[in-house]
This record gives structure tokens, sequence and C-alpha cells, in this order.
């Protein structure tokens, strides 16, 4: 206990440790199936899919898999936003032995090529939306089929036809013919539609996902993460959700599934607990995300800083026109969580925010705030259940810190990662034996611990501003400027200044309907921040460049910065 406090402050009946099955991933679907038959499983736009009839879709998906020539091992690629298809897609893969590289549906041809090449894919599911895109793809690749579906598929018989009539033309969903070597989702389903789930050999160790991270920050990396990995974190969830309810809760699928994010914390720990997903293929759709949260009653809420911001702010909130009431719990990740915006979205809700932390090499989660216990705003919260995290000094890489002392955030769990594909180089950096013995994983994430065990990230190791020999975190000068009742967003950089090396520069976005200029935010910098903090440059901008989850791309607005300097 003396090395781990966070264990006195766990939610009661939250365990300390967890014995995890030897079960592949899917088996969450097939006990949900088992379990919940006739619940539905999504809920997309109104029509719903039951655990029953997905678990039999994914069965006849993986049968085509493998008459497809799909073999154990084998990376079968998902190109699509958050649509009832990309579940079938996800766990037909998995059942076919096969393992599911998602990847984001808005990248550009040139992007979509990396994790194409690098792991080395031959088969991929797209939304006929993309269709064009992954063709392109297929001229500079290994990619051999693509197997297509029409968003409109899964919608209700009358929007189906609506949307046929209206906007499948308009929005680029029309596909008149595909190409002799690719296939309809819909045809090879129906063609499967009595074929068993295939005999394949599935044990814990084998890969289940890779996700590629580091596209911001450099080389994209493909971050391989075993079936035991994905259950170890899966579960891990279940037990920190104390409060949740099984077969009752209703899930609403903001984050992007080809994000882990939303992966796991979303759609697979739904389906730990029998909860009805529904889907949200584009979140920056707030009145859709609205109408959703209203119409199907959604419990829990998983997101980010950025939307639950966005959705304090929409006039049709403020105006009363939705009822939010029925959200219990909001995991926020991704992003520091203002305190701003956690008090006003539990007053709008009545629910609990509550901020957590993870990232891909760790599929997902590793910290979480307990949500019955106090919820420390500014923390990241504890470890979660079998979950070890050490602070470890930046300059020697071994030395754990004290209690209070700032160093680099290290993890040894059953979540973390094998590795990165094609990367030893990358795999050795990022994990090391330390002086226990154990392989911990190297975050880049800088942090301190208080006496009770909840952790505090102060920013990224890569993005400490050094102006003149002292040291600026981002994170600690936005959280300044956010405080400022005129502002919606901030992004903070360092920037090249002949003068210092380095200096601090903000870009702003002001709330609707409000004004602000430099030397007002300036001012009210200075009654908050040390000077070499403050600001020196400030750009007001209407948007700033995002992730696909809502992290704020700090690198980005250096980048664009230094292009515009030129």
């Amino acid at each position: 206990m003396s090395n781990k406090p966070w264990l006195a402050h766990y939610d009661k009946g939250v365990p300390h440790t967890i014995e995890y099955p030897k079960v592949p991933l899917f088996h969450f679907l097939e006990d949900a199936a088992r379990k919940y038959p006739d619940r539905a499983c999504t809920i997309f736009k109104g029509a719903v899919i039951s655990y029953r009839d997905m678990n039999a879709m994914t069965d006849h998906m993986a049968a085509a898999l493998v008459e497809m020539g799909v073999k154990k091992g084998d990376r079968v690629g998902i190109f699509m936003p958050n649509i009832p298809q990309f579940l079938i897609a996800y766990f037909g893969i998995l059942k076919a032995g096969g393992v599911v590289v998602a990847v984001n549906p808005t990248y550009p041809v040139e992007e979509i090529l990396t994790p194409v090449k690098d792991a080395n894919i031959e088969v991929m599911f797209c939304m006929s939306r993309f269709y064009g895109k992954l063709k392109e793809v297929r001229e500079k690749s290994g990619l051999k089929k693509i197997i297509v579906t029409n968003i409109k598929e899964t919608l209700p018989p009358l929007l189906r036809f609506l949307f046929t009539v209206a906007k499948e033309k308009k929005e680029g969903d029309r596909v008149d013919a595909l190409d002799s070597r690719d296939m309809w989702m819909q045809d090879v389903l129906k063609s499967h539609a009595n074929s068993a789930k295939p005999n394949v050999d599935i044990q814990p160790e084998d890969t289940a996902l890779f996700q590629y991270s580091g596209g911001t920050t450099g080389v994209p990396k493909g971050a391989v993460a075993m079936h035991k990995n994905v259950v170890a974190n899966t579960l891990m969830m279940k037990a920190w959700f104390v409060t949740a309810v099984e077969g009752e809760e209703v899930v609403l699928m903001g984050i992007p599934l080809f994000h882990v994010y939303g992966m796991v914390a979303g759609m697979n720990f739904g389906m730990t607990i029998g909860a009805s997903l529904v889907m949200i293929p584009n979140a920056r759709d707030f009145k859709d995300v609205l109408e959703n949260i209203s119409k199907f009653k959604a419990t829990l809420f998983p997101g980010v800083p950025l939307l639950y911001n966005a959705l304090n702010n929409h006039p049709d909130v403020k105006s009363g026109k939705y009822n939010l009431s029925s959200i219990k719990a909001c995991l926020s990740g991704s992003a520091a969580l203002m305190r701003e915006t956690k008090d006003e979205f539990e007053r709008l809700t009545g629910g609990k925010v509550f901020e957590g932390f993870g990232m891909s090499e760790t599929p997902t989660a590793v910290t979480c705030n307990p949500l019955n216990g106090v919820n420390k705003t500014g923390s990241i919260g504890m470890p979660l259940p079998d979950v070890d995290i050490k602070i470890i000094n930046l300059d020697d890489g071994e030395t754990e810190m004290p209690q209070g002392e700032i160093g680099e955030i290290v993890v040894n769990s059953p979540n973390v990662m094998k590795g990165y594909h094609n990367m030893p180089t990358e795999t050795a950096n990022s994990l090391r034996p330390l002086k226990d013995g154990k392989t911990w994983l190297f975050t880049g994430d800088i942090a301190r611990m208080d006496e009770d065990g909840y952790f505090y990230i102060v920013d990224r190791k890569k993005e400490l501003i050094k102006p003149g020999g002292f040291q600026v975190w981002p994170r600690e000068v936005e959280e300044a400027i956010m405080d400022h009742p005129k502002v919606l967003e901030v992004g903070v950089g360092g920037i090249p200044d002949p003068k210092s090396g380095e200096t601090v520069k903000a870009w702003v976005v002001v709330k609707p309907g409000e004004s602000l200029t430099e030397d007002e935010l300036k001012e009210f910098c200075k009654g908050k921040l040390a000077p070499y903090k403050v600001p020196r440059f400030i750009e007001f901008r209407s948007e700033l460049p995002k992730t696909t989850v809502g992290k704020i791309l700090r690198r980005e607005l250096v980048r664009q910065h230094k292009e515009g300097a030129k």
C-alpha cells in the first residue's frame, strides 16, 4: 500500500485486482448476445440491431472473410465513421482471426497509405462516401479488395428512402458500380447468411489491434495490442463504473470508433454491461448529438472537453430546448478538462463529468477519477485496478520521484501494448526495464502525484517551452487563459524568438458574440502567471486545428506560425 496510496481512495466495490479470463476480445459481444439477446446493441437514427442479430452478422462476416482468404494474423482495415457497420466489420475481423486496423476516414490518401503499407492491408472495409479515396490508395499499395457499405443500409426504412432521394448523390454516398475486385457488404452478409463462425483458434497472446498514433508528433507508429491487453482494459473500465446497471445503460457513441478511446471505453465497455450504443457518425454535428441524447435517453457519455464545452455554449442548450437529464456519468479524456467546462456540463445534466487518461499504447485508459469518491478537478485521477504508475526523474530516466515532484509518467499494466510494429528502436525507447526488473511504458507525459495517489498532467515532454532558460508548460498557460469568461478555446505553443530562443504564443477562439483584445487578455494573464509565462503573442482565430477526438494540435499551430513567418 505504501507505494500505491490510491488504493485507499477507490470507490466501494472497485477491486484492487481483477482475474482476467483467457478469452478473445469478441467474447464480450457473444456474452451480451447470450444475456441480452433482444436488447438493442446499436441504435442508429432510430434503427435498432439487437445483440442477437449483431452477433450473428459478425459470425457471417467472419466466415466470409475466411472464405476470401483472410488468415489468422492478417491485418484488415476499417475506413468508416460510427455506424453499425463498423461493429459488423470489427468483430467479423476478430472472429476470423484477423487484426483490426481502424483508419480515420477523414484522412487524405497520403496519410491512409502509411497504415495500409506498414500493416500490409489487403482487405479493407469502407463507407461508400470514401470509396474513391480507397481506390486511389489501392493504386499505390498492396490493397486488393474493398468491401463497401452505404450509410443508408442501416437506416430506418423511411429515412433510407428520404436519404436516397435527397442526400445520397449530393453527399457523395452513391456508388453506381463497384470495381470487379470489390464487394458490397450487404451482399457479403446475404451470401453467408447461413454460415457459422469459423473455427479459428485465438489465444489471449494473439494480436487484436494495430492502432496508429503519433501522426501529429512525428512518423505514425502502429501500437500492437494483443487480445488480452484490450480484454484487460475493458474489464478495468467495467470494474471502475460501479454505478452502471447491467442491461439498462445507453452509451452515446460520439467518440470515433477508429480511435481506441471510443473502441474500448465506449463500444467494448458498453458490451460488458449489455448497454445500447447510440451511434453518432459526426460528433461535430451538435444538433444530432443533442437530439440523440434527448430522444434515446443516453446515460453514459464518454467524450472530450471540447465537445462538452461546445454543448455548454450551444444556443439550443442555453434555451432549454433539449432535456439532458438522463446523463449519469461522462468520462472525459484526450485533453485537459477545465473546471468551468466540467461545472457547467454537470449543472446542465445533473450527471458527473470525471477526467481520465490513456493512450493508444494502453488501449485505452490507465487512470480515472472515482465516480463516487473525491473528483479532483484538474487531476486525471488514480490508476485503475492492476495499473501501476510511477513518476520518473526527467534527467536520468530511472529514479522514482517523491510525491509532489514532477517527472515522466511510466506505466506497468496488463493493458500495455506488445510494442510498435516494425519499429524496434521506438519500441525499445518506450518499453524499458527499471531497477525493479519490470518493463515499464515511458509515456512522454509529464505529471506529479499528490499524497492521495491522484495524478496531475503537467504537459507533454516534447512540448515544453523554454524562453530564456525558463520552463513553461503550455497547459498551465492554457488553463489561465480559459479562466477568462470570454474565451471558448485556446492552444499555446513555443515559437522561435531571436532574443530568448523561444517565446510563448497563444491562439485563441472567443465565445460567439463576445469581443476581446490582445491587451485585455495579456493584462488578465499577468494576474495569473509569472511574467515569462504570459504570452508575448496572441492570435485570435475562428477555429483551431484538432485531432478527431478533439485534442487541439499545438504542434500544428506552431508549424503554421513558422510557415507564415517565412
